[in-house]
């Protein structure tokens, strides 16, 4: 179990431990194999790999090499060993806080109305933050609001512009049917316009032909008695 891992150290992934070292995410993976492969210790988060300073050392290390990959990497793995061993044998004693307090009123004074003023200060922060978050839910609630009227906008004028557009597609509609109507009276007319047209032609050609015939019917009764009185000298 690795211990060498310093407080808020910063960790990284494959791809930037490859970013790191200058080498390629495949050969980070190959770099990884053979560390572990003779002893090296990873973190790691399921089968995955999490890289921290000291371990992009150890791949830079088997990059510049000039030896074999194992024999670097069991070098390595080595130096793991015993800095993780130094590591674990170094005890941690907690500090005696009461006997490392000031026994000077005066300092003790000095050092509760740091803290009093500290105090202070965070509850001011505190207020501000409360006020700042009750503006950010009256913006919120603003925001929400104008939401709800222009969504209501939106739909008092769609539904105002559907209406304009049915009401003029009946006034379209109505102009249609009168139009239709007007042409259908104009063509009515027309007809019994021309019928009496016909009609007033045919009277035209009927008179003309009993005036040619009352013509001929005079003209041959002429002869006729011109002809009757001349035969009535020679029977005398």
């Amino acid at each position: 179990m690795r211990n060498d891992i310093q407080p808020y150290e910063r960790s990284f992934t494959s791809k930037e431990a490859a970013e790191q070292a200058g080498i390629a995410t495949p050969t980070v993976r190959k770099y990884g194999q053979i560390l572990e492969r003779n002893g090296y210790e990873f973190l790691k988060d399921g089968d995955r790999r999490i890289f921290v300073q000291s371990d992009i050392d150890a791949l830079i290390a088997l990059r510049d090499t000039e030896k074999p990959l194992d024999d670097t990497a069991r070098s390595l793995a080595d130096g793991q060993k015993k800095r993780l061993e130094g590591s674990g044998e170094t005890a941690i004693s907690p500090g005696d806080t009461y006997n490392q307090l000031p026994q000077d009123p005066n300092q003790l004074k000095e050092i509760l109305s740091y803290l009093a003023n500290e105090l202070a200060a965070s509850r001011e922060m505190n207020v501000q933050v409360v006020n700042e978050m009750n503006q950010l839910k009256t913006q919120v609630s603003r925001l929400k609001q104008d939401h709800h009227d222009l969504s209501s906008n939106i739909s008092n004028s769609a539904q105002k512009t559907q209406r304009k557009i049915e009401e003029l597609s009946k006034l379209q509609k109505s102009q249609y049917e009168t139009l239709l109507e007007q042409e259908v009276q104009k063509n009515e007319f027309l007809q019994t316009e021309l019928q009496k047209l016909r009609e007033e032609q045919q009277n035209e050609w009927r008179s003309q032909n009993d005036y040619n015939r009352r013509l001929e019917e005079a003209i041959h009764k002429q002869k006729d008695t011109k002809w009757d009185w001349l035969f009535s000298l020679f029977r005398k």
